[in-house]
């Protein structure tokens, strides 16, 4: 019989799968329906969104599933969403007094209108996140699948609708941004009793106490996630501003269908495994992340090995002749991501093990590798520079999984002479 944990990844990833099956399948249709330089711009404003989220919950919705009383977690919700509320007004503020000036730094004029949207996404996404933990925490895993599921249905259902009418660029981020409205609005009607009730006993005293006590989530885990949102969103800026919105589209379409299915699948796993962690007994720390890499291993081996060998042909055949390039970078990411899949779950046992500032200084690291790159060769042919960007990430993440080994090996050495075993 399947143990809790396998049950728990199951209903994620049959929930994810669907909802990432969604937009692939889409995937061929919309490549008809917009050009190269339509994805360029969704890239930019994704780019943007990314890094403005890391701060939207002060990454206190991690803290979320750490309390051992429901009411300590409550307040934490509390506290993520109305810290949501306030970065959502400060975006807008900042999108009025300076939108033209960030888009001519960015290189896009059209991006200026999106930018007035950024607040409402900031403002979904992170109430997603805020009951998405809250969610995990009681180990209901099945409403967030269906969440997931609905977002692609509206983000499906927009896209191709806008973009039958030739709208361009607009379906796209209008697909995403519904999508993120229908997402945190099924999360919020479910769980709209707990927060309710969390606003009328809170108690701000609580709340201060528990800002404090997890104060390692805004002080050290959010520079982390600011650094490693600022990789992928780093990347796409240079390329935007170094080459042309059309090869950043073709690079972003390369990752996302590359990187997207498997990173939904590996968030599934790693918000599963985080809260297995939580409950790992002392001294099986180390067994407990040999035994999901191996997993990890032997699910991802053959889909990045048919990637590898045969991106370029499948892209070309699939999104038409106009992608080829998206499939060649799909084909040398490839390693990258392969060896990035196997990574994403176990980040989180520096956040268990209270060792958030190693994370950081790795992430730096992670971070302004591939940009380092970028900006020295940027007088170089894009497929050249992704080639050394690969390589160089690869070796960084095997790197890592090294040192997560040795720490755990630690933890546990610890937390059996402290049993006396």
């Amino acid at each position: 019989m399947p143990s809790p944990f396998a049950k728990n990844v199951l209903t994620l990833m049959t929930g994810t799968s669907i909802a990432q099956a969604i937009p692939l399948l889409i995937s061929p249709l919309l490549t008809r329906l917009y050009e190269p330089e339509t994805f360029g711009i969704l890239a930019i404003y994704m780019s943007i969104l990314a890094v403005i989220t890391v701060f939207s919950t002060g990454r206190y919705e991690l803290a979320i599933v750490l309390p051992k009383r429901k009411t300590d977690a409550i307040h934490l919700v509390i506290l993520s969403i109305y810290i949501t509320i306030f970065i959502s007004a400060i975006t807008l503020l900042l999108a009025y007094l300076f939108g033209e000036y960030i888009a001519a730094l960015l290189h896009s004029e059209e991006i200026v209108f999106w930018l007035f949207w950024i607040p409402i996404s900031v403002l979904c996404v992170g109430i997603f996140q805020s009951l998405n933990y809250w969610c995990t925490r009681n180990k209901n895993f099945k409403m967030i699948a269906r969440a997931k599921i609905l977002q692609s249905i509206i983000y499906a259902i927009t896209t191709i609708s806008i973009g039958f009418f030739g709208f361009g660029t607009s379906g796209l981020i209008l697909g995403l941004i519904f999508s993120q409205i229908a997402m945190a609005l099924y999360l919020l009607k479910d769980n709209l009793l707990n927060v309710v009730l969390g606003i009328k006993t809170i108690n701000f005293s609580k709340i201060f106490y528990l800002a404090k006590l997890y104060k390692k989530m805004p002080l050290l885990n959010l520079p982390n996630a600011f650094v490693d949102n600022m990789r992928l969103s780093g990347i796409n800026i240079l390329i935007g501003n170094f080459y042309t919105n059309a090869i950043l589209g073709q690079f972003s379409l390369a990752w996302r269908m590359v990187q997207a299915p498997f990173a939904i699948l590996g968030g599934s796993i790693s918000q599963v495994f985080f809260q297995k962690l939580t409950e790992t007994k002392p001294g099986y720390l180390t067994h407990t992340i040999y035994k999901i890499i191996s997993k990890l291993f032997l699910i991802a081996l053959i889909p990045f090995t048919l990637i590898f060998f045969y991106a370029e042909n499948l892209f070309s055949i699939v999104f038409g002749e106009k992608w080829v390039i998206a499939g060649q970078i799909a084909s040398i990411l490839t390693p990258w991501l392969f060896i990035n899949f196997l990574t994403s779950p176990i980040s989180s046992v520096f956040i268990v093990l209270n060792k958030q500032e190693i994370m950081l200084y790795f992430s730096i690291i992670y971070m302004l590798t591939p940009l380092s790159i970028l900006y020295i060769f940027k007088d170089t042919e894009i497929l050249q520079i992704l080639h050394i960007i690969n390589l160089s990430m690869s070796i960084l993440l095997l790197i890592f999984i090294l040192m997560v080994l040795i720490y755990a090996k630690k933890y546990d050495k610890l937390s059996l002479q402290a049993k006396g075993l």
